[in-house]
């Protein structure tokens, strides 16, 4: 019951997100739907070929329909709403990536005996793998590739689930604590710290310096 849950929350959080990206991004009504489809499969789809599961387990008829109700509802929606996509966006794409990552860890928990390491691929490729697709076909660059965060909370999906936690309220409450994480991470910009980017701070504060000291010097001679 809980991977069914975790399954269709994922499954319409996803979808909405490629359709307002769609929207956004000015796309035709067959646009709309194929970047909805895609941002929805396309990180099962991954993770259905790294755990050797045939890809068309995807196909449930179920899961079709909902996605297409889904999709229908957003693009009935007023145009004007569109502009709401930048506030709830990252909330959707948020509980999407929970919800798909722990989804990615169970079904490899179950395929290969709880092993770490294909949990933890499992859960990655298909927290992030649909919202690359989506990120890249709409010409942006991809949010999972920007922020670290994005990996980080798939790995401690997957952990969650290796040590047990499967349970409806820990499942929920695991939900809860990736969208609050990710989303204070977006609002206070928490980046993971790499001596890259010190060396470009270093250097970005170097130029700056002396731009400001030739303006200061021409200000000077005149």
């Amino acid at each position: 019951m809980s991977w069914i849950v975790l399954h269709f929350i994922g499954i319409i959080s996803y979808a909405a997100t490629g359709a307002f990206v769609a929207l956004e991004a000015r796309f035709s009504f067959i646009g709309v739907f194929a970047l909805g489809f895609i941002t929805a499969f396309g990180g099962g789809l991954i993770r259905n070929v790294i755990i050797g599961i045939p890809a068309t387990e995807l196909w449930e008829q179920s899961t079709i329909l909902t996605v297409f109700i889904t999709l229908m509802i957003i693009v009935l929606i007023p145009l004007k709403w569109i502009d709401h996509w930048r506030r709830w966006g990252m909330f959707f794409d948020s509980i999407g990536l929970a919800s798909f990552a722990l989804q990615g860890a169970m079904l490899a928990s179950e395929v290969y005996s709880n092993n770490l390491g294909v949990m933890i691929l499992a859960a990655l490729f298909t927290g992030v793998g649909g919202g690359v697709m989506r990120d890249v076909i709409a010409g942006r660059k991809p949010l999972a590739l920007k922020e670290e965060i994005h990996a980080i909370l798939t790995i401690l999906c997957a952990l969650s689930i290796w040590l047990g936690w499967s349970s409806p309220l820990a499942l929920t409450l695991i939900v809860v604590i990736v969208v609050t994480i990710r989303l204070s991470a977006i609002h206070y910009n928490w980046r993971l710290p790499l001596p890259c980017h010190y060396e470009e701070n270093s250097f970005t504060n170097s130029e700056v310096k002396s731009i400001s000291k030739l303006k200061l010097d021409k200000s000077n001679e005149s």
